[in-house]
């Protein structure tokens, strides 16, 4: 039995879609009732939250966990307050934690690695069976600047020259897919890092958007207060404002430029080229009708 949490979000959604598909006995953990109406038909729920656990009876059930939260302040607390639970249930269930890649690095200070990293050493401590799935910079990340790609003809960042092996978040979802089943074999400890199959900079990725929606898009390397003014434009919080920020100063120290073939190994697919992802996202950067939600890419 395989309990996922973050299950409504781009990596668990289809996480639970490969699960299902695979026959394999999974149940999403939902914070509200409500949300159960957003995941994949013909998948079981339970409700609870990371601070509000359900009981260790229901826990019991659960041979194997999912660990996944939002990029958020309390991220750490609320993950560990988790982990102490599975262990109050006290049938020892195998982890399998999502976290960034560079939480493995002691010399990676970005607010979001720290919060993997604490969560890490709480992990260690239990001695529960745990295994990291580590992705670069999602693909995803670039559906924040659809609007500014479709109205401006402009992909900003302040990345400088930073390449990123950025990776598909379905690509990691047929990873952790693949772990959870048996289909990949990962040891205690395994620390996976998922990257698509090439590292590019901002501008090579504007060059990708550009030939694949046939019009000429730039890419338009800002400074960190200007892209500090357009993340609380974007009404993100001030601790994951800053957090963004060391992300890309860490990206420009070429910490995200290495390739792994971890993808393939796992999956036997090759992953996602950006210009694949792109064709699959063409409703959202060509535009949409009013009141059409984002369609998961």
């Amino acid at each position: 039995m395989i309990l996922v949490t973050g299950a409504t979000g781009n990596v668990g959604y289809r996480l639970l879609e490969n699960l299902r598909d695979a026959g394999a006995a999974t149940t999403a953990l939902v914070r509200i009732q409500a949300q159960a109406f957003d995941l994949p038909n013909r998948v079981r729920h339970i409700v609870g939250t990371l601070d509000g656990p359900p009981p260790p009876e229901v826990l019991q059930q659960f041979n194997q966990v999912f660990l996944l939260s939002p990029d958020v302040e309390m991220q750490a607390e609320l993950e560990i307050l988790f982990v102490d639970a599975l262990v109050a249930a006290g049938h020892r269930p195998r982890v399998v934690k999502m976290a960034f890649d560079g939480f493995q690095e002691p010399d990676c200070d970005v607010r979001f690695m720290r919060s993997h990293r604490l969560v890490s050493a709480h992990l260690a401590s239990t001695d529960l069976p745990v295994s990291y799935l580590a992705p670069t910079m999602f693909m995803e990340e670039l559906l924040s600047s659809a609007d500014a790609v479709r109205d401006e003809a402009l992909l900003s960042a302040p990345a400088g020259t930073a390449r990123v092996a950025m990776v598909a978040a379905r690509d990691v979802a047929d990873v952790a897919a693949a772990v959870l089943t048996g289909d990949a074999a990962v040891d205690d400890g395994d620390v996976l890092v998922l990257t698509g199959p090439e590292a590019l900079g901002f501008s090579d990725v504007a060059d990708r958007i550009s030939s694949v929606f046939a019009r000429t898009v730039e890419y338009a390397d800002v400074s960190p207060d200007e892209a500090r003014s357009a993340l609380r434009a974007a009404s993100h919080s001030p601790w994951q404002v800053e957090g963004r920020l060391e992300l890309f100063e860490w990206m420009r120290r070429g910490a995200m430029d290495e390739v792994t073939d971890t993808v393939q190994k796992t999956t036997g697919q090759q992953p996602r080229r950006v210009e694949d992802w792109l064709s699959e996202a063409r409703a959202v950067f060509l535009g949409r009708p009013p009141g059409m939600a984002t369609p998961r890419i």
